[in-house]
């Protein structure tokens, strides 16, 4: 493997703002991506408690199941002592999700190593595994490549309740017929049998979106003791009893804030990254129905559409009691990560990160404030195949990158046009439509009852040459079907339908090409957390 970077097209203008406008990331961050940054939020941490014991004690019965590797039974000592923690998450997906899946979890690892080196202190990396959203249609699919796009691959098992990631089992039977199909398209290869039958096991083995996921994610790091947790596991809900009330007790105050930051993140010239309203209790309740968003109204928390409706001291006695029935929205995950971790930095995505710029004053309201906020890495995987397609077309990565590769293919499939075929071609229609005007004209004097069948006959024809010219393009295209291929692969590889391929595939897409020791050869390239997009020339 060898490593380049690549400086993206600039798109999202809160986060170039954010890694290169100081004003912007005092105004709504407390800490900058730097030593001095890193150093100070440990020293304000030293000053705060955590309830470490607990919480090393719930980490360790959820990961139990899934097995616990000596290096993350290290880590979870030393989280139960004096660690701080390198914390990133995503949703429950199917075969982990997308590649950046991966890629958060390659960004915590390696961050978390490089402070517990620069910090001289125990520096552990965790992944907060979203279980409790509700979503299922945002995880329950993959992309597989085929004929130069990216297909959705959707498991179609229907869910009528809003029901958590967490609590949603599917059909084993179903789940390994789908699986059967992904790994199918794959391709068969020297790793494909052994790898396929420890991802079926482990279907077998699980039985919710979140556990399949999970076990997973343990498999792909567990040398480099990342430790897993669930946000909808009840003994961390339990845990988090203290900090729900907090939540309750500050809901208005923290609405208005979020409110206020972002319309002025807006007046500035932002997007809204959550629309938010000073109404929000920012919770969820797990009803019988499902997960269902709370609101303030009349100093009560009310779900207009279940009826639900709780008052102040209902809440906080069911955060007290039954605290596994509230569940944390996208602006409140954060302030609980952060309450229940101690947490030197977050790494996330750029939609995260757009999330958490909303969040400053929230944390100063319960009295903390925020960690380092690091850019995950962003990674696109330069197969050998692509390799020669690039040398061999003669695009260069740049180029892909930068959205010209649609217009390069275009110019390359007009270049191999007949020309001398199109102009005979475009001579014959002209000539044909001129004799059928002649005979419209003849037809309106002597017999206009004929001119709509007149006019349908010269539809007819002209079908005939339209046909005739996409008859030549194709024979044209097979002739030089290698180099269009090559085209096509560019695309289905590098930006499949519009987007960066760890947004679409997943890891299992190139560890059936390159093996299990895949992921650690990605763990040792030298990345730069410094905002360039990283390629990886495989």
């Amino acid at each position: 493997m060898e490593l380049d970077t690549i400086e993206l097209p600039k798109k999202n203008k809160l986060l170039e703002a954010y890694q290169h406008d100081q004003q912007f990331l005092y105004r709504f961050f407390d800490y900058e991506v730097t030593s001095v940054g890193y150093k100070e939020r440990a020293e304000e941490l030293a000053t705060r408690s955590f309830q470490r014991d607990e919480l090393a004690s719930v980490i360790e019965q959820y990961m139990q199941p899934f097995g616990i590797s000596k290096l993350a039974e290290q880590h979870i000592k030393e989280l139960s002592s004096n660690a701080l923690v390198v914390i990133g998450g995503q949703q429950a997906g199917v075969l982990t999700g997308p590649l950046y899946s991966v890629h958060k979890a390659i960004s915590v690892i390696l961050l978390a190593r490089e402070q517990r080196e620069a910090l001289g202190k125990p520096v552990i990396p965790v992944f907060w595994i979203a279980g409790e959203d509700h979503d299922i249609n945002e995880i329950n699919h993959t992309y597989t490549a085929r004929q130069g796009k990216a297909v959705k691959q959707q498991f179609k098992q229907p869910t009528v309740l809003k029901k958590m990631a967490s609590h949603t089992v599917y059909d084993s039977k179903e789940m390994r017929t789908f699986i059967k199909r992904i790994f199918k398209s794959y391709g068969e290869t020297a790793y494909t049998q052994d790898l396929l039958e420890n991802v079926l096991k482990t279907v077998e083995e699980q039985q919710t979106y979140t556990g399949f996921f999970t076990s997973l994610m343990n498999q792909l790091f567990t040398k480099h003791g990342l430790l897993l947790l669930d946000a909808a596991y009840k003994p961390l809900r339990q845990l988090e009893s203290v900090y729900f009330s907090k939540m309750i007790e500050n809901a208005s105050a923290m609405a208005s804030s979020i409110y206020s930051t972002e319309q002025h993140l807006h007046s500035i010239g932002y997007n809204k990254p959550i629309e938010s309203n000073e109404e929000d209790a920012n919770l969820f309740y797990v009803h019988e129905t499902g997960r269902v968003l709370l609101k303030r109204k009349n100093n009560e928390f009310v779900n207009e559409q279940t009826g639900l409706t709780f008052s102040e001291e209902e809440m906080y006695k069911i955060a007290e009691e039954q605290p596994w029935l509230l569940s944390n929205n996208v602006a409140t995950r954060p302030l609980m990560q952060d309450l229940v971790f101690p947490v030197l930095a977050f790494v996330g995505g750029p939609g995260e990160i757009a999330y958490w710029s909303l969040l400053r004053e929230s944390f100063h309201i319960l009295g903390i404030r925020m960690p380092v906020i690091v850019p995950r890495l962003s990674i696109s995987l330069i197969t050998r195949q692509t390799q020669e397609a690039l040398k061999l077309t003669g695009v260069t990565i740049s180029q892909v990158f930068n959205h010209e590769l649609p217009q390069l293919q275009e110019r390359w499939v007009h270049e191999q046009r007949d020309e001398q075929f199109e102009r005979l071609l475009n001579e014959s229609r002209q000539q044909l439509k001129m004799q059928y005007e002649k005979m419209q004209a003849h037809l309106l004097e002597t017999d206009p009852g004929l001119v709509p069948m007149l006019n349908k006959n010269l539809q007819f024809h002209i079908s005939q040459f339209d046909y005739l010219q996409r008859k030549n393009e194709q024979s044209l295209l097979l002739k030089n079907h290698v180099q269009y291929e090559r085209y096509q692969l560019l695309s289905e590889q590098l930006f499949p339908e519009g987007s960066l391929q760890e947004r679409l595939y997943s890891p299992y897409y190139f560890i059936n090409q390159y093996g299990e020791g895949f992921i650690e050869q990605l763990l040792k390239q030298p990345y730069r957390f410094d905002g360039a997009h990283q390629l990886v020339y495989l």
